[in-house]
């Protein structure tokens, strides 16, 4: 079988200088990429809406034989893919598969939702045919992030591409290749037409190239809450339909009658799967007070006996964090929430990119490692009493992405899952979960609403045209 060898595939416009694509748990260079600059964006874009165009007029059938083709393809490459997950992103093995899993659905996925009905017959008070009828939008700039690189940015592109549009990709430059020029190379041997997608490897000024562009009528943006404003005010002075998939705060509740063994297995998994760097993570573990000192002590044990260290060359359960800046980040709110009273029951410490996984008590509204997303492996808990106060407590804050709910009475989970105002709920099951089929996204500050699995993929990346036809031109006033 041929390698992918896509860290040798580039969009043919990329002029920028090179740059090191470098190893988290290491330092070392794993290769080197040509950037993108704004100029290249143009250039990208206008030989991407050149292209869409017969790329849409194709049959359905052979728009989702390209994306079947990719899908078996990322079976076929897995070893090699993986081991970028690895190696680029920092993910230990098991993510990695868990990711190239996510990855293969959703193209298997987009492909049939290339031959789905495009539209619907309407009632008309008129004696005619009236009929709504879904349209490619055209070129889709996707803007994706680094911790799980390749499925963040297939989630996008894979369904864009299916329903006739044009993708221009800028993936996060520390996962250029997982993120970006993979999909470059899977897309390229899977048999899509030339210039139907780019990818833009580089910081942010591509990014904001794309934001402006006048061809580039659609945003799929995937990153912090910070940056999703900024990106959410720029398209909108362009007029830009959006769509914002950001950070969270995610709650797991343990209820007075949960299994407490299940409950730790979940809140370990949910906070420290990743080292934290997932939007789903479990940030917030509220416990009952009858579990709380038991649980508290229990997730310390646990924590204090997982292993860190580089995923690629040993066997561990955490990796490193992304990179020196995440690494100070994490600290920092650390540090900030000890000084603010929090007590650190394991963890706390780092050696170089490997953090500990950490429990911290003793937290409340305003504790830095509490209130905020960490993007880490840092687990507060706080004790509660009431379901009141357990729904007033997850409710709270600016985020709603995911929420977990463990419980030996499934029934009464469901009822406090719907006090508290998120896109995603798990009745006993900790935050993080991803299917290619479902829809995906948040409410608050954890961005604007469903976009990603199903039906959502189809609003995402078309547009619905209302149709009418007359037998006659009916005669009007003038």
């Amino acid at each position: 079988m041929t390698p992918l060898h896509p860290m040798t595939w580039q969009s043919p416009v990329v002029t920028g200088p090179w740059y090191d694509v470098i190893e988290p748990a290491t330092d070392a260079v794993l290769t080197r990429v040509r950037s993108a600059g704004p100029s290249d964006v143009t250039a990208s874009v206008a030989r991407a809406a050149a292209a869409q165009r017969s790329w849409a007029a194709r049959p359905a059938a052979d728009r989702a034989a390209v994306l079947r083709r990719a899908g078996d393809l990322l079976v076929a490459h897995g070893d090699e893919l993986r081991e970028w997950l690895v190696r680029e992103s920092g993910s230990v093995p098991g993510k990695a598969h868990f990711e190239l899993s996510v990855a293969t659905q959703e193209c298997y996925e987009a492909a049939a939702l290339a031959t789905r009905p495009t539209g619907q017959v309407l009632s008309s008070t008129a004696p005619r045919l009236a009929y709504t009828q879904r349209v490619p939008v055209g070129v889709v700039g996707v803007i994706a992030p680094f911790n799980a690189p390749l499925v963040l940015s297939l989630r996008s592109v894979a369904p864009a591409l299916a329903l006739g549009n044009a993708v221009v990709l800028k993936p996060d430059p520390r996962t250029a290749v997982s993120g970006g020029l993979a999909l470059g190379a899977l897309f390229h041997a899977a048999g899509l037409p030339t210039d139907l997608l780019h990818v833009l490897p580089g910081g942010p000024d591509p990014g904001r190239q794309l934001l402006v562009d006048p061809h580039v009528p659609v945003i799929s943006f995937t990153g912090s809450t910070r940056t999703g404003r900024s990106v959410a005010e720029t398209a909108g002075r362009h007029l830009k339909r959006t769509h914002l998939e950001l950070g969270g705060n995610s709650a797991l509740i343990v209820l007075d009658d949960a299994d407490l063994e299940a409950a730790l297995s979940a809140g370990a998994w949910g906070t420290f799967f990743h080292q934290g760097q997932i939007c789903m993570t479990t940030g917030r573990h509220l416990v009952h007070a009858s579990h709380y000192e038991e649980y508290v002590e229990r997730l310390a044990a646990k924590a204090d006996a997982l292993i860190v260290g580089d995923p690629h060359r040993d066997k561990v359960h955490l990796g490193p964090l992304i990179d020196r800046e995440q690494t100070r980040t994490v600290h920092d709110l650390v540090k900030a929430s000890v000084a603010a009273g929090a007590v650190i029951r394991a963890g706390g410490t780092h050696d170089g990119p490997y953090y500990r996984p950490t429990v911290l008590t003793g937290v409340d509204d305003d504790t830095p490692a509490y209130a905020q997303e960490v993007f880490g492996p840092v687990a507060p808990v706080r004790p509660f009493t009431t379901l009141d106060e357990a729904a007033a407590l997850a409710a709270a804050g600016p985020y709603g992405l995911s929420l977990g709910i463990i419980t030996r009475d499934a029934a009464r989970g469901r009822e406090l899952a719907e006090r508290i105002p998120t896109g995603i709920a798990h009745i006993n099951d900790q935050t993080v979960g991803d299917e290619a089929l479902a829809p995906f996204g948040g409410t608050g500050v954890s961005g604007t609403g469903t976009r990603f699995g199903g039906d959502a993929n189809a609003d995402a990346f078309t547009e619905l045209r209302w149709i009418t036809v007359d037998a006659d031109v009916p005669a009007h006033p003038f």
